[in-house]
């Protein structure tokens, strides 16, 4: 007998998924399903209520929750007993995470969040009870887990009336949430923008910079849109000066804190406290996109070297960790390591000391303050407290000189902290993120001359259009070689705007005509024709409980937003009336809710900045060796609302407006402003005049 054979590990049927977070739970003991039609028709078979648990491989209390209870046997034997158990990925489908958070927010009268568990009745999938992480056993307030699950099974036994009467209450709020189209007599204005401010001035935290207490998040949408108002300022010659400080201070506060890996570049989720000084550790692609981006335009617009060093090392940090061989960009790397949150990326004096030189140690003690008590569980997590002229000052010598050694020492801490044990990585690609994405490296290349930059763009792009696209159809994400699920609104315009700015960085006419097919594809399945708008999910999706037309922001942007920007661009750029009108039409349907909360919806305050001001747009025809001159006048100053395209001449048959933008005598500029045009100019001096 072979006494050093190990038995089998149990595993249920998420063995066959291709999502990390799913695979992390598909040795539980709990006999889970993904959502599937074999799940859904158990559930009616048997009887049996549903309990639906969404989370995300990067979530610390979902990890928490499955060391807890669904590892535990005594804990699956009762689920597995009392319910059809489903497990879901909210980044895979997200249509299921916004419907169950939605409901959860009306259910218990509180925001949701990750991990959801929710209880659904097995006929319709409605929910009737539901909650966010539940501990093993009793504590912080909470019932145990196993005590909860058999008070709802029998809730759902003896209360059978008074859960359907919840459950039509239900659908009747969700029938109430959906926006029912323009108010009669309302129309968009400049007002919504103004009310969108005065929240921010309130909100803004005049110390610590940021909007809002603790938990803190970067709110990058609330920021572009203060850059944007001050730039209007000061075109208008009256410098907004405290909107660019509530901008300034915030980026700044966020690049020096602890919510930036000062070590090996990027951005965590969100502060825990109001200092940006302790993060939580995890890393997520669509907040450094989104970041990425802010601190390019934050560059371009103050010229501080600080923006432009946060946003290449960020780039650096997306090529080096986040992005695949095969192009496309993974989706996150995890707060735990070694079972302990960001025990990855915290030290200790004595550890800093042995790898760096007496004169290292002395200004990487005095950059990030590291005196008095660790301010994380008996460690240092990295924070800067003095700045550059600071310690030059205090050491006596050149500026020039504390950078460098602080660039040494930086790179022997990395060295070393390499060969620590690294947290787990989601390597699923999702479309809509890799769109993000895609947009913010194209950008950041473009504007800070980073060919690298917009190479990895190219990449990722390119791997979209392999993996991704089908049949003119676009598919949600990609791992293991399998690409499925029908994408959703945000795959479809956030691509659209990847397109859009990768042609800005450079001509492919393959980019051009994706993303016109997306938009066609966003009109057709997507838009409500009667009320105005997109729904979140395509005609052709999988029926559920509710189809939601998404306005707000959460941690990306909303879909409608987004639409109604890239639309309104695509539009003006090659003449087509339809997009056009589809953008008016949403900022119509959708403003009466904006003015409830303006600054809830900071996409869509893009895009009606962009309605009531056309963006410029910028179309140079010419050989391709002669173009740069005019990209580069074309970029020089932060123009957020500016869309410029280099097209070499060779280029033919090109759709719309763009066929009649063609070079003459050489190099010949387009300038645009809405549907208003100046004449063509084929001299550096005339474009850079018709520019302003």
């Amino acid at each position: 007998m072979n006494t050093n054979a190990q038995t089998p590990r149990h595993s249920n049927r998420l063995i066959h998924e291709t999502s990390p977070y799913l695979l992390q739970h598909a040795h539980n003991p709990v006999d889970w399903y993904p959502w599937s039609a074999e799940a859904l028709e158990r559930a009616r078979r048997e009887n049996k209520p549903i309990l639906v648990s969404i989370g995300y491989s990067a979530c610390h209390w979902c990890h928490v929750m499955e060391h807890e209870s669904f590892e535990d046997k005594e804990v699956a034997r009762v689920m597995n007993e009392l319910f059809v158990c489903i497990k879901v990925d909210r980044e895979e489908r997200p249509d299921l995470d916004k419907i169950y958070q939605t409901a959860h927010q009306i259910l218990a009268q509180r925001p949701g969040g990750w991990p959801l568990n929710m209880f659904l009745t097995p006929d319709d999938q409605m929910p009737f009870f539901g909650g966010t992480y539940f501990p093993k056993t009793p504590k912080y307030g909470m019932p145990g887990f196993t005590d909860l699950l058999r008070h709802v099974a029998g809730i759902f036994e003896k209360k059978q009336d008074a859960i359907r009467e919840q459950n039509q209450s239900l659908r009747d709020i969700f029938g109430r949430l959906q926006p029912e189209g323009p108010a009669p007599g309302v129309h968009v204005g400049p007002e919504v923008l103004d009310r969108a401010h005065g929240e921010w001035q309130r909100q803004f935290d005049t110390g610590f910079g940021g909007f809002g207490k603790a938990p803190k998040f970067p709110h990058p949408t609330s920021i572009e849109l203060c850059l944007h108002r001050w730039s209007h300022s000061m075109n208008n010659g009256t410098e907004d000066k405290e909107t660019l400080h509530m901008a300034r201070h915030t980026l700044v506060a966020m690049a020096h804190g602890g919510l930036y890996d000062q070590i090996g570049g990027g951005f965590c989720r969100y502060s825990v406290d109001e200092r940006w000084e302790i993060p939580h550790f995890e890393k997520m692609l669509y907040d450094n996109a989104q970041l990425l981006s802010l601190y390019v335009d934050a560059w371009l617009a103050t010229g501080e070297a600080l923006f432009r060093r946060i946003a290449i090392e960020t780039a650096e940090w997306v090529m080096r960790e986040m992005q695949s061989p095969e192009g496309g960009y993974y989706s996150a790397q995890d707060a735990d390591s070694e079972g302990h949150e960001g025990k990855f990326y915290v030290w200790t004096v004595e550890e800093i000391r042995t790898l760096l030189s007496p004169e290292e140690g002395d200004m990487v003690e005095q950059r990030f303050g590291l005196t008095g008590s660790p301010n994380f569980e008996g460690r240092w997590h990295l924070n800067v407290r003095a700045d550059y002229a600071a310690i030059a000052d205090r050491f006596q010598c050149p500026e020039d000189e504390v950078v460098a050694r602080l660039e040494a020492a930086r790179e022997k801490l990395y060295t070393a902290r390499e060969q620590r044990v690294r947290p787990g990585r989601d390597e699923k690609i999702l479309t809509s993120w890799n769109g993000l994405m895609i947009q913010a490296m194209a950008h950041a290349g473009r504007v800070l001359d980073r060919n690298d930059f917009i190479a990895s763009a190219e990449r990722a792009m390119n791997f979209i259009h392999a993996q991704l696209w089908h049949d003119r159809r676009l598919l949600a994400t990609h791992k293991d070689g399998r690409s499925h699920l029908n994408a959703y609104l945000d795959d479809h315009v956030f691509m659209m705007a990847a397109a859009l700015e990768l042609l800005q960085a450079r001509w492919r006419r393959t980019d051009l005509d994706f993303c016109i097919a997306l938009a066609d594809n966003v009109l057709e399945h997507f838009e409500d024709e009667n009320h105005g708008g997109f729904f979140f999910t395509g005609d052709d999706h999988e029926k559920l409980v509710y189809r939601p037309k998404p306005v707000s922001d959460d941690a990306i942007p909303s879909g409608n937003g987004v639409a109604a920007l890239v639309l309104g661009r695509l539009g003006h750029l090659i003449g087509n009336l339809n997009y056009l009108h589809a953008a008016e039409r949403t900022l119509e349907a959708l403003y009466s809710g904006m003015l409830k909360q303006p600054s809830a919806h900071g996409a869509l305050l893009l895009a009606l900045e962009e309605q009531l001001a056309p963006p410029q747009t910028v179309v140079v025809r010419g050989a391709s060796g002669k173009m740069e001159p005019w990209a580069d006048v074309a970029g020089r100053h932060y123009r957020p609302h500016r869309v410029q395209l280099a097209i070499p001449e060779v280029a033919d048959d090109l759709p719309g407006i763009l066929a009649e933008r063609v070079a003459k005598n050489g190099v010949t500029a387009y300038v645009c402003s809405g549907h208003a045009c100046t004449a063509p100019v084929s001299e550096l001096a005339e474009f850079e005049s018709a520019l302003n």
